[in-house]
């Protein structure tokens, strides 16, 4: 991140994850990484792509992502032309406030969810407008017709964990003037998504990431569904050779192992469940969660002392300073093992 962009960012008030200088020591569970290994094609590909001696790596990659676009676009179910790849879903997200809303114009969304909603729009000089949640997990007060030039709808939630269905959010296209842009980071640990609405709704927009259920936060994947229209658009603002040869054959080799990934999103929601489940053993408060993650509050609801407490014993879990979740932890799913270790440790601390 530029000293620009970073200063921007601790004005707009998004806050990285703590990264410890020697992992290996700590039980990182606080920025939503997948616990196992990417699918052992991608390695494959790698190590193909690389060659004997890595003379690949001299020649430039496909500008255009074409085998990763056209990988992504039949599973799926849509022609190439639907489909954009990018440099993690953040370069989507940056660039759809670029194509779509220009300095003073509107974008909205729900708070809380990503906060970096924000940093993106004021590098663009765009207004923010937030809206709040229900206890019924509907947006509220979303009016008849909002006018904004995009609404982004975190589905699931990040950081609480919960998912809109699709016939809400159809429901909310409908009532979008602009564009409405479904954010779907941690869609694969959910049962319901929105990709069906971008045929129907001609304002839908649905990005994803492949750091999160397919292992490859370390490659900065994403892609984006939506009208031919707007990925053209879309196309002619990115960066050249946005994505390197490496990344485009893991993206396309991780997208193309379905078996693996149903197995690892599997476990992951195993543990998630027996997790969940064990925290409101000790008391704690836990929001359903569809995500690789949950939002849960001790009995004395005071966050900032769980979280020193396990920083204490080199467990990372994230803490917001936001009001609205400074109650609470997101604590990422890891392994079992980790997982029977955070519980042990949330025992002692009581």
């Amino acid at each position: 991140m530029s000293y620009l962009r970073k200063n921007i960012a601790e004005m707009a008030g998004y806050v990285p994850g703590f990264q410890p200088e020697n992992e290996a020591e700590w039980i990182k569970l606080n920025t939503n990484e997948n616990p196992y290994p990417p699918s052992p094609r991608v390695r494959e590909a790698i190590l193909a792509e690389l060659g004997s001696d890595g003379g690949n790596l001299r020649k430039y990659p496909d500008a255009a992502s074409r085998e990763f676009r056209r990988v992504a676009a039949e599973l799926y179910g849509f022609d190439p032309d639907w489909v954009i790849s990018a440099n993690g879903s953040d370069e989507l997200l940056n660039n759809l406030i670029r194509a779509c809303a220009g300095e003073g114009e509107e974008i909205a969304y729900v708070h809380p969810s990503y906060s970096y909603y924000a940093t993106l729009a004021a590098i663009q000089g765009a207004k923010v407008k937030t809206f709040g949640l229900t206890e019924a997990g509907r947006i509220a007060d979303f009016p008849a017709r909002y006018s904004g030039k995009i609404f982004f709808l975190t589905s699931p939630n990040a950081p609480l964990g919960i998912a809109f269905d699709k016939a809400y959010i159809r429901e909310l296209a409908g009532r979008c003037a602009g564009i409405l842009v479904v954010d779907e980071a941690y869609v694969d640990f959910a049962e319901e998504n929105a990709l069906g609405l971008v045929r129907e709704c001609r304002n839908v927009v649905v990005t994803r990431t492949l750091s999160k259920s397919y292992s490859l936060a370390g490659m900065r994947l994403g892609l984006a569904v939506a009208r031919p229209e707007m990925i053209a658009a879309l196309d002619k603002i990115r960066d050249h050779y946005h994505l390197d040869r490496l990344a485009l054959v893991a993206a396309s080799a991780a997208l193309r192992d379905q078996d693996y990934l149903k197995e690892m999103v599997a476990k992951i929601c195993s543990t998630r469940c027996r997790f969940a489940a064990a925290l409101k053993s000790l008391g704690y408060q836990v929001l359903d969660s569809c995500a690789n993650y949950v939002f849960a509050a001790s009995p004395d609801r005071d966050g900032k002392r769980v979280y020193e407490a396990l920083f204490q014993r080199r467990i990372l879990v994230r803490h917001f300073s936001d009001p609205l979740l400074a109650h609470g932890l997101r604590i990422s799913i890891g392994t079992d093992e980790e997982m029977d270790l955070a519980l042990a440790a949330l025992r002692e601390i009581g």
